[in-house]
């Protein structure tokens, strides 16, 4: 029995997981993305009726990555698609205009929320497409120099969202 059981054990150390799984069936999805600076990627997870993880890039609607944005675009393994968060930017300037909101240490947390309808025509690989639109909500906790509060210093950006996809 010992050796059916080690035999067991052997064969299954050396199995090599599979990837991510995509579905082409309509459902419910979540994402996670989390950057922990200013740039423009971040690690991204996506759950639900997609099962799939790579990296955001934050662009303009031409591909290009500038200082302001207007999409989301997820890369990963099983191919891409983009959101586009362009109120959730206009909110997140504005909420800058009022930062920090502790003086006293130059730091403070400021927030975005809103509907990110998935552009149309995005979708590569298995999102080739994908439509739907998500709840989306951004996250940026920051602290700058003191005493000025002028230079960044440390920065975190979470952005989740949940939704409902479909492939058409």
């Amino acid at each position: 029995m010992a050796s059916n059981a080690l035999a067991a054990t052997s064969t299954s150390a050396f199995t090599q997981p599979s990837g991510p799984q995509s579905s082409k069936a309509p459902g419910p999805v979540q994402f996670t993305s989390y950057s922990g600076n200013d740039g423009a990627t971040s690690a991204v997870v996506i759950t639900g009726a997609i099962g799939d993880f790579g990296h955001g890039v934050r662009t303009y609607a031409n591909g290009t990555i500038q200082k302001q944005y207007n999409q989301l675009d997820f890369v990963v393994t099983d191919g891409s698609f983009r959101i586009s968060i362009v109120g959730l930017e206009r909110q997140l300037v504005s909420a800058f205009n009022h930062f920090p909101s502790n003086t006293k240490t130059c730091s403070g947390i400021v927030t975005a929320t809103g509907t990110s309808p998935i552009v149309a025509g995005s979708g590569t690989g298995d999102y080739k497409g994908i439509s739907g639109s998500f709840n989306v909500s951004i996250t940026v906790h920051e602290v700058d120099s003191w005493p000025k509060c002028q230079t960044l210093l440390a920065e975190t950006i979470v952005t989740s969202g949940s939704g409902k996809v479909s492939f058409g």
